[in-house]
């Protein structure tokens, strides 16, 4: 091939650059550097040149047009290319950077795959690879069904109040111990959440003692994740079961202070991720809520290590030992004018009966409108009796029936006489059982973590229309941080612009940032224990608060007075008997005392049926 002398034309001056710093390879080329170690070199921007070597061991430099630097030896003959060959290497570099191009892409592709340990889309039908528990309580239907609004497809609870329970394997186990590890999956609640999870169990291995068809509430899960509402409950449950090394016990550690559920019938993603160091973070929405460390006491109840000591089971209190900080004076005398049976309340001898008073007249009478139902059963529901009105006589009258006078409290009135107290010469303080070493103790540089075997649903909820989606376990952070990007904000902020539309239809605006952390305080102050009788009336007042946002300054000063008179009582007493009202079941306990959603949702469910057997006689007090 035929060679033509590049012409100084062509050579830009430039600074000088000795033979010594000429480059070793060029292109992947290596040039014979050694035999022109002496001579005069300048380089200069401008075209770059291939290195060749020539038989005689002397260098030619070929011309590329798409490099940037040109070297110019005044010892050596320089040829330039022609232009042909020169076109022919410009196809072949563009199509070697192609390659490049998309070599990186899939590797890069490639690398996020294999950080995802686990995905599921719910793009394609959930049956045939997600496993129905055959238990007899879980009766509640599954379905693959389209998130309202959009194209993606979810995991629906189709039915209200129904127990649900449904299991994925995974290919394989997930080893918690090393490393990063992110939890994350979405949920939304289509027809609104008022009891009922949505939270997601990771299981065990199947040698722990479970299958996936008899997947229930014992099968032993590693971590409980996601999000409970029901009454008092209102949390984003993390709970981890560590087993204690000493005795064998798996232990349900729950993170203290959880994130409250949030409000509304969107999609939200929530995200767990575990690092190393111990360090656990709770992101909503990407949102990071709740920073915790699984050794720390202040951060999961009870913790992970045990204490050193406990009290001793066999110690115990001494007979003589005496508690009472005050006793009665043994040498006070009741004074002689002290009148134990003096009643509390008097008749008002001064007051006199109301002019117009209607004696004769009842306060209430007999519906003159009311019917016997046709359908009632004299055997069956007993004598039927015309329901009750008020009589309205009474209604222009000041009173109707018998008067009495009014009682007012007797100033006579001092009780029963009890000797002033004073200090106890014989207290010893509280007794408290001596402290032993805990047998359980164990010392503990980082969790023992089981590995996630699989991944269950076994929740009882009272609401339908609850969808899972793009449920997730990877081991880096960024590979969850862009699913959140390209799956859930798109879906959110076209519901959230949806919703911003049709508040603004109706006339408001939701719930404002300020009414949110409003009704997260007012759920804690329903907490407080002197409110514990009243807490579900509280709790009933926030909720219908939450539906209806611009009455929150009303429902802020309803709750103040039920706190207000709560506190009236406790200070001064009620002057009159408590009216005795049924007192609700009491709240089912998990192992740490905490209920969840689904147990309450059982125990509303019973209510409801004991109250649909009452029998049909009473319906005269309708």
């Amino acid at each position: 091939m035929s060679r033509k002398p590049l012409t100084a034309s062509l050579v830009r001056p430039g600074p000088a650059l000795s033979c010594q710093n000429v480059p070793q390879e060029v292109h992947g080329r290596r040039a014979a550097v050694t035999n022109v170690a002496k001579a005069d070199w300048s380089i200069s921007r401008g075209t770059y040149f291939d290195w060749w070597r020539q038989h005689d061991g002397s260098l030619l430099l070929s011309q590329d047009l798409h490099c940037t630097i040109c070297i110019q030896c005044t010892h050596l003959k320089i040829f330039e290319q022609e232009r042909e060959m020169g076109e022919a290497k410009r196809v072949s570099l563009r199509f070697a950077l192609v390659f490049l191009v998309a070599f990186i892409s899939f590797s890069h592709l490639r690398a996020s795959d294999d950080d995802k340990i686990f995905y599921e889309s719910f793009e394609e039908s959930f049956e045939g690879r997600w496993i129905v528990s055959d238990k007899d309580d879980y009766k509640g239907v599954w379905k693959h069904a389209k998130s309202e609004g959009h194209d993606e497809y979810g995991l629906l609870v189709s039915e209200k109040a129904r127990k649900y329970a449904i299991v994925k394997e995974l290919d394989n186990p997930a080893i918690l111990k090393d490393g990063t590890i992110v939890l994350q999956f979405e949920t939304r609640f289509q027809n609104g959440l008022e009891c009922g999870g949505a939270y997601l169990k990771y299981l065990r291995p199947q040698d722990a003692g479970w299958t996936p068809k008899d997947f229930d509430s014992e099968s032993p899960y590693s971590i409980m994740f996601g999000p409970d509402k029901c009454g008092a409950t209102n949390k984003v449950h993390f709970i981890l079961k560590h087993k204690n090394p000493k005795s064998g016990e798996y232990i349900e550690h729950h993170l203290k202070f959880p994130p409250s559920v949030p409000s509304d019938k969107l999609t939200h993603v929530y995200t767990a991720i575990l690092k190393p160091g111990n360090e656990l973070r709770i992101l909503i929405d990407g949102e990071e809520k709740k920073k915790a460390n699984f050794l720390s006491s202040d951060d999961f109840e009870p913790p992970l290590i045990p204490a050193k000591t406990i009290p001793d089971p066999d110690d115990k209190k001494p007979e003589d030992w005496d508690e009472r900080a005050k006793i009665p004076d043994p040498n006070a005398v009741k004074p002689d004018d002290w009148d134990e049976d003096a009643p509390i309340e008097i008749e008002d001898e001064d007051a006199v009966k109301p002019e117009g008073w209607l004696d004769d007249e009842p306060e209430e009478i007999d519906d003159p409108e009311a019917t016997k139902p046709e359908d009632w059963d004299d055997e069956e529901d007993g004598e039927w009796e015309a329901p009750k009105i008020d009589n309205p006589k009474c209604e222009t009258a000041p009173g109707c029936g018998e008067w009495k006078r009014p009682m007012k409290r007797n100033p006579a009135y001092k009780g029963k006489w009890q000797a002033p107290l004073i200090d106890n010469p014989n207290y010893k303080g509280i007794w408290k059982p001596q402290e032993i070493p805990n047998p359980n103790y164990f010392e503990l540089e980082e969790p023992d973590f089981e590995p996630i075997a699989a991944i269950g649903i076994e929740i009882w909820t009272m609401q339908d229309g609850i969808l899972f989606g793009n449920i997730l376990i990877a081991d880096d952070e960024k590979v969850a941080e862009s699913l959140r990007q390209t799956k859930w904000k798109v879906k959110f902020d076209v519901e959230k612009e949806k919703q911003k539309a049709e508040d603004a239809v109706s006339g408001t605006d939701g719930l404002s940032g300020i009414q949110k952390k409003v009704f997260d305080l007012l759920y804690q102050i329903a907490d407080i224990p002197f409110l514990s009788q009243h807490k579900d009336k509280i709790i009933d007042i926030i909720e219908r608060a939450e539906k209806q946002p611009n009455l929150t300054l009303g429902i802020l000063i309803s709750i103040v007075i039920v706190i207000f008179t709560v506190i009236l009582k406790i200070i001064f007493g009620g002057k009159k008997p408590a009216k005795v009202e049924d007192k609700p079941a009491p709240v089912a306990e998990t192992s740490n005392k905490e209920g969840t959603s689904g147990e309450k949702a059982e125990e509303n469910e019973k209510e409801d049926d004991a109250a649909a057997a009452a029998p049909r006689r009473r319906r005269r007090e309708n």
